[in-house]
């Protein structure tokens, strides 16, 4: 692997601070034009970074909260266990609080505070924090075996040369190791396969462009930029041979819940013929969410339309607007789910109720 793409897929954005009580992470949001890392050490801290996507992305969302209440836990001043795990539960609530539609974010941190039951028996703080600690980063561990694996399953359903569409951010930065939509175009490339590679910019905050464009241009893999509303005539042209899309929840039924404007991509993939692909974690999979009905979509700051990255504004201020951060792609739409643990296709109430035998 040369030098330039390691320095790609294995990013450092997300990792526990060096006295283990804070988080420090990639600014995204300065991106691509300056790279700056923050490190987060109160609980409003790491509340804003993921309210105003300072770390975005499924998976490194739920790697951060993890990080989040190990370094949290460790400032709860107490010997009093029954306060440490009140205290533990409303720090939990707050950060779950972040952001609505991402699942990792509340499965990460119950699967946190699940170890407390674990320490419950004995009661000692000393344990429980190490407990914590095994798991954030075993969290993280994880998401870099599990993106490694989706990348190989992806992989296998592309050939060399394709064409790609992508729609917002779905490589290193979002998650750990390679990526979940991106992941099989950084392995493919490790292997010597070359893309084309076609990136909506992707509103409303321009992931697509000041994130996904750059990844894949600093990896030396082709990649075209192209604003929201060009993605049908890149796929007239026959330019797209493949839709690659991450997701941040997928309902039982296989309704998946991604970055804004990707419904309207797989709707001109039916239209062209273009097999679409959602890949992302089993951990994204939310079987008790029964279908994209049941996901709250999350709304943002109307001025994110009117006025960001613009240097003035591009709308009146009496102007309203509607800013769905997500919207949901029916599972109709969608060619194939690809996890960790295999490729997923119709009927997705069966293959994806397949991945968690021990629910059944």
């Amino acid at each position: 692997m040369s030098e330039e793409l390691t320095k790609v897929t294995h990013v450092d954005n997300v990792r526990l601070g060096d006295d283990e009580r804070s988080v420090v992470i990639i600014d995204q949001t300065q991106l691509p034009n300056r790279t700056v890392y923050l490190t987060l050490r109160t609980k409003e801290e790491m509340f804003d970074a993921i309210k105003l996507l300072r770390v975005r992305g499924a998976p490194a969302i739920g790697i951060c909260a993890a990080y989040c209440m190990y370094a949290l836990a460790r400032q709860i001043d107490t010997d009093d266990y029954t306060y440490f795990v009140s205290a533990f539960h409303s720090i939990k609530e707050y950060l779950n609080s972040s952001r609505p539609t991402a699942v990792n974010l509340s499965w990460a941190l119950n699967r946190m505070e699940k170890v407390l039951e674990q320490g419950e028996n004995d009661e000692d703080l000393g344990d429980v924090l190490e407990l914590l600690g095994k798991e954030c980063r075993a969290i993280h561990q994880e998401d870099i075996a599990m993106c490694r694996a989706i990348s190989e399953y992806g992989l296998s359903l592309l050939q060399d040369g394709d064409g790609i569409l992508t729609h917002c951010n779905a490589g290193p930065l979002a998650t750990s190791r390679y990526g979940t939509a991106l992941g099989p175009l950084f392995l493919g490339k490790e292997q010597g396969k070359e893309f084309h590679v076609f990136s909506d910019e992707t509103r409303p905050l321009l992931q697509g462009a000041r994130l996904t464009s750059y990844e894949l241009q600093k990896a030396g893999i082709d990649v075209t930029l192209i604003c929201d509303n060009m993605a049908s005539i890149v796929m007239k042209n026959g330019w797209i041979n493949a839709c690659l899309v991450g997701c941040d929840r997928i309902a039982a039924n296989g309704d998946a819940a991604n970055k804004i404007g990707t419904s309207g991509v797989a709707i001109l993939a039916k239209h062209y013929g273009i097999p679409f692909y959602v890949l992302g974690p089993t951990s994204t999979i939310d079987m008790n969410c029964k279908t994209g009905d049941d996901i709250e979509i999350e709304l943002r700051d109307p001025e994110e339309i009117k006025n960001k990255f613009y240097a003035e504004p591009q709308a009146l201020a009496e102007v309203k607007c509607y800013n769905p951060a997500f919207d949901v792609t029916d599972h109709s739409l969608i060619t194939a789910i690809v996890t960790e643990k295999g490729i997923c296709r119709a009927p997705f109430t069966e293959s994806l109720a397949a991945l968690f035998p021990e629910q059944q």
